[in-house]
């Protein structure tokens, strides 16, 4: 039986399983070459986090195994494959809402501005591993920083995996009551318990997600990774085919049905659909902006961040990676960052299409609008309803592993700790979604905090401080690009939360009760 702090290896830090090769039953501490000056002095890399102290020395009586020794058996092309899924994730669903509050020219110069940094950052992640011969983000910072590089990486993952369990959880409060709607054929403003947002989440936490958070091994639940990109692949589709089925302006869904056919002459947004009001408006609210400032504005770069990380996870796909070289692996980052900006451009700019400035911060709960009991978007609702409900616990069990790296390191195994933590974790995480006004809360404050720290600013630092100062002075071109690039971090995540407390405090930037 594998014990549970090796089966949590085999998970990503932010949920997203990898594909293992049969050279997983090899041993994981290995030995890496230095590759910058081509000797072959050697570094542990310590996956397991606790052992910090031998991280440098080679077991004494015992031949040195070096990276090079390590044979990663996964495909280009399954690489490909599996950075793209650490990197898709719920926040496709607001990216349509970004886009309405740039307008689609300022859109897609961040989104194209965020995917170019995303890819520098990754070259200054594999530069940096490839001297030290590290290939866990943690222990990165621990080469740069010791135990408070490492500390502060960890609490910025666990962070980023939280936020990714709450906007999952999110999307359980607010699509789970449309599909049970749906099939039940319940009018939408009842009060039925089991159509109420909050009880569903917490019957769902408790039900499937804490028992299968509980396992020592995710085993089969690696498959959900997979499963959760096939379900946004079917959720870009169905959000473009939609475009050219929804007229605009249209009429909302009404509960009495006299207001449920589409007419081109009237439309209703915002909140007046929850009452079946039907009112005009002018062409102009169907016109697409080419460029826009609101107050919302300001949640657009922490979205688009929160739906790019996948800092974390690269390092040990590039570990996998078939005859891996630093080059082979920045194509493989470059191709799948393509591949997911490609994505999510057609996903905002349809769903934008689709419902303009109305559009709301989870796109797929604005489809509700015009036709609740629509066939289509009620799959896209249940697939991605089970791929973000199957994906909770794996995520979870990252973050789990994380804490009790930080506090527990020194015990062995405690089942009573392993739950006790899955619990607080699950309770923290429910009580975010519940009070949480909407999902944007959630993808502005993580996009705001964890996100620039683990794309812009530590792999800049780590660069930094890792690379030699006789190979690179601090007045060579990269280090002082990477100096850059950590300042932009910082002033990005600054200004982000400067704007979003201003928009709370305001209460200009809120969909009020939103979900």
């Amino acid at each position: 039986m594998m014990e549970p702090a090796q089966s949590e290896m085999n998970i990503l830090s932010n949920g997203k399983s990898r594909v293992l090769g049969d050279d997983m039953a090899e041993p994981t501490k290995t030995l890496l070459e230095e590759e910058q000056n081509g000797t072959h002095t050697v570094r542990f890399d310590d996956p397991n986090g606790d052992q910090e102290n031998e991280e440098f020395l080679p077991s004494e009586g015992k031949k040195p195994m070096r990276f090079t020794d390590f044979e990663g058996k996964t495909s280009f092309g399954m690489s490909v494959f599996n950075l793209g899924n650490a990197i898709m994730g719920s926040g496709i669903l607001g990216l349509a809402y970004a886009m309405a509050n740039t307008g689609i020219l300022l859109f897609w110069f961040l989104l194209t501005a965020v995917a170019i940094l995303s890819t520098y950052s990754i070259h200054l992640l594999l530069k940096s591993s490839g001297i030290v011969g590290i290939r866990a983000y943690e222990q990165l910072g621990y080469r740069a920083f010791g135990n408070p590089g490492k500390i502060a990486a960890g609490i910025a993952i666990i962070l980023q995996n939280i936020g990714a369990m709450s906007s999952y959880l999110f999307i359980v409060k607010s699509e789970l009551p449309l599909v049970i709607q749906a099939f039940l054929k319940a009018e939408p403003n009842s009060d039925l318990w089991y159509l109420n947002g909050n009880y569903l989440v917490i019957i769902v936490s408790a039900s499937i997600i804490l028992p299968l958070a509980l396992m020592k091994q995710l085993g089969y639940l690696g498959y959900a990774s997979g499963f959760s990109l096939s379900c946004m692949v079917f959720f870009l589709t169905a959000v473009i085919y939609k475009k050219f089925q929804i007229p605009c302006p249209f009429v909302a869904f009404s509960a009495n049905g006299t207001a449920a056919h589409l007419s081109p002459n009237v439309s209703s947004y915002g909140h007046e659909y929850s009452n079946g009001l039907v009112h005009e408006e002018d062409d102009s609210s169907c016109s697409p902006r080419m460029f826009t400032i609101k107050s919302q504005t300001a949640y657009t770069i922490p979205i688009l961040a929160f739906a790019f990380v996948c800092h974390p996870e690269v390092l040990p796909i590039y570990t996998e990676l078939r005859n891996a070289t630093k080059k082979k692996m920045q194509k493989v980052s470059n191709i799948s960052i393509l591949i997911m900006y490609s994505m999510y451009f057609l996903a905002a700019l349809f769903g934008y299409l689709a419902f303009f400035d109305h559009v709301e911060p989870e796109l797929l709960h604005t489809y509700s609008q015009i036709d609740p009991y629509d066939t289509l978007i009620l799959c896209v609702r249940v697939a991605v309803l089970t791929a973000v409900t199957l994906t909770v616990p794996i995520v979870l069990f990252p973050v789990r592993r994380a804490i009790q790296h930080m506090l527990f390191s020194a015990k062995s195994f405690s089942w009573l700790r392993h739950i006790v933590i899955a619990l607080i974790l699950l309770t923290l995480i429910n009580m975010l979604v519940i009070f949480a006004p909407n999902i944007l809360d959630i993808f502005g404050i993580i996009g705001a905090t964890s996100a620039p720290c683990l794309i812009f600013i530590f792999p800049a630092v780590f660069y930094i401080r890792i690379v030699p100062k006789e190979d690179e002075p601090m007045s060579s071109v990269p280090k002082i690009l990477a100096a850059c690039f950590a300042a932009l971090g910082i002033s990005f995540m600054v200004m982000s939360l400067s704007f979003i407390i201003i928009d709370w405090t305001s209460g200009s930037g809120h969909v009020a009760g939103g979900h």
